[in-house]
This record gives C-alpha cells, structure tokens and sequence, in this order.
C-alpha cells in the first residue's frame, strides 16, 4: 500500500479497498474467522452445556482519537467487553466496523488498528467479522468505530439494573473520573505536574474474579458517560429503591481533584472506562471486596455506599460536613465525545 492516507477509493470495494483491510485489519486481527472474508462468521459456542448468550452493541467517537492510556481503538474493545461483563458474561466475539474519513493518515488508522487487535488479545476475546467504510472529507471525524460483542452468562448468573435491594452494599473497584479528566485535558493542551491517564482497561477477568468469591452479586455497572452519580440514578430507578453514598468513600486521585477544580467539574459525573459499580447483600461484602483487590484493577476497591427503601429512584450524598443532598441525573453533557 503505497498511500499515505485514505482515499474514497479505499471505500469503492475495489483493490484498494482489499488492500485496506488485507494491509491492516487483517494483518493486525489475524482470526481464521475473519481471514476467510465471508458475509457472516460462523462462530463455535462453548462446550458448557448451560448458559445463555449476552449480545451488545456499541459506537465510539472519541476526540481526541490518542490520549494518555489509549485510544479509540482500545477504548472500543474495553467498552464492548465491559458492558457484556457486567451482566455476567464472559465476552468471547467481536465485530468491529470503521467508518474513515477521506484523508486519515494511513499511519494512524494503522496505529488504532494494532490497539484494538492487541486489547482484544489481552481481554481473551476474538475479532471475527469487520466492516469499513469511507466518507468525504469533511463528513467525519477521522475514524468512528461500532463494535458488536457476544458472551456467555453462565447458568445461575443473575446480574441486572433492576436487582438492588434495601439493605445490599454499593462497591466501588476504583478511583473516579481518570477518562474524562484525561481526555478533557488533552484536548484543552492543559497540562499538570501529575500527568493524568485514562483508566481504559478490559474488566471482564475481575468480574470473573468476583464471580468465583460471590455468586450473589446482584447488579453491576460500569459508570461511563455521566459518571458514578448518573449510573447510581438510573441504578436506583431500575431497581425502585433509593441509595445512599458517602462522599468520603468515593476515592478520586489527586490530579483528577485538581484538573476537575480547575474546570468546574464534579469527578462524580465524569465519565470513567475502568471502573465498576458492584451492589451485593452487606453480608457479602467484605469476602468480595477482598477479591476485588487481589486483582489488579480492583485493588483501590471501596464500600461506598448502601441500598434504601423507599423514595424509588433517589440517590443521596453524605457530605465530608455531615449533610446530605440529592446526587440528581446528569441534564445535559459535561465532556463532550469521551468514548
């Protein structure tokens, strides 16, 4: 492939075109599946004779494409694995679809390539089908990426939004609003004495982590867009039950506290990629949290909070003063194409 960057020809399904994804998509997810080019993959389930699928979809658009941790490229593979883990699924398949706009360096849309393949490898998961597409200069953004991505929940495995029940405990795996803050901070060409990273990682190997220690977990979630608060309001309205938290409890690292001070953001409704939220019997607590910090990326977890009855759908935030306010649903968007 001569070309430096892409061109409409790249999107015509000619040789270019083949040239593209044998050159790069290929070359980087080399998958017996997805080298044999077919329409559809045909794919093996597991040998476990019990089970049920978990299927998802997802679009990711963030600017900047490269920040401090990763790139949209991983950022697609963590978020599609970590929205099938947190129903319980172990995440086996991927699909990926590019959507390139006229001009991208070739080198980058390489670059983002070999991230996405190298993410999926280390999450354990296969990419087996893609798709790409070209569009104008000017009529994108650079590269925007869809993934879809299938799991098995395995027998007995009951984790949904609407599980949390008054008494249970609300966990936290880790320090809030890393991504946001990160992508934010490149994007404003701020820059601290602490550089800030995002925490862009897969969490499918914790979840199954905390699955071997507790079987009783009854919800999780990965605080994405809005951040911790919006998760724990939409949490709470699922379930028809209110929700208390402890300021204190929510860790956030110090240059997280401080970009988000100097930008008048709260870290509680920043977007986060690494971290989930985990509501289990009290009982249950303790034995989970410590498995959570055996590994890696659960070692800061945290107790944060608990399940009330009553007042369906409102979350409350004990301050460091002792009072209490309304944690509300975030209104509108505090950063704008984080993921």
């Amino acid at each position: 492939m001569t070309e430096n960057v892409v061109l409409l020809a790249h999107g015509s399904g000619g040789t270019l075109s083949q040239e593209l994804i044998e050159q790069i998509f290929v070359r980087h997810m080399a998958d017996d599946v997805l080298s044999g080019m077919e329409d559809a993959a045909i794919v093996p389930l597991p040998s476990e004779p019990h089970g049920s699928l978990a299927l998802t979809t997802d679009s990711f658009v963030v600017q900047p494409l490269f920040f401090p941790g990763g790139d949209i490229g991983k950022l697609s593979v963590c978020g599609t694995v970590n929205d099938l883990a947190m129903r319980g699924a172990r995440p086996l398949y991927l699909t990926t679809g590019y959507v390139i706009e006229e001009g991208f360096p070739m080198a980058d849309l390489d670059r983002i390539a070999a991230s996405q393949a190298a993410t999926a490898r280390a999450a354990g998961v296969r990419i087996v089908a893609g798709d790409t597409k070209v569009v104008e200069r000017g009529s994108g953004d650079g590269v925007f990426i869809n993934t879809a991505g299938i799991g098995l929940v395995p027998d007995g495995v009951r984790i949904s939004a609407g599980n949390a029940q008054p008494g249970d405990a609300i966990l936290l795996s880790g320090a809030v609003g890393d991504h946001g803050l990160a992508i934010m901070t490149r994007r404003e060409g701020l820059e601290f004495a602490s550089p800030l990273s995002s925490d862009c990682a897969p969490l499918n190997d914790l979840v199954a982590r905390m699955l071997a220690a507790c079987t009783q977990i009854h919800v999780l979630r990965d605080p994405t867009r809005g951040g911790v608060a919006t998760a724990l309001n939409e949490l709470a309205e699922r379930s028809g039950v209110s929700m208390e938290i402890a300021e204190e409890a929510v860790p956030v690292h110090a240059p997280v506290a401080a970009a988000a001070e100097l930008l008048g953001l709260d870290p509680l409704y920043v977007a986060n990629e690494g971290k989930l939220i985990a509501i289990v019997p009290a009982g249950e607590a303790g034995a989970l949290l410590a498995a959570m910090r055996a590994h890696p990326l659960g070692a800061e977890a945290t107790a944060i909070g608990r399940v009330l009855e009553g007042n369906a759908g409102r979350v409350v935030l004990r301050t460091a003063l002792g009072t209490r306010r309304l944690l509300d649903r975030l209104a509108g968007e505090q950063l704008p194409r984080i993921c």
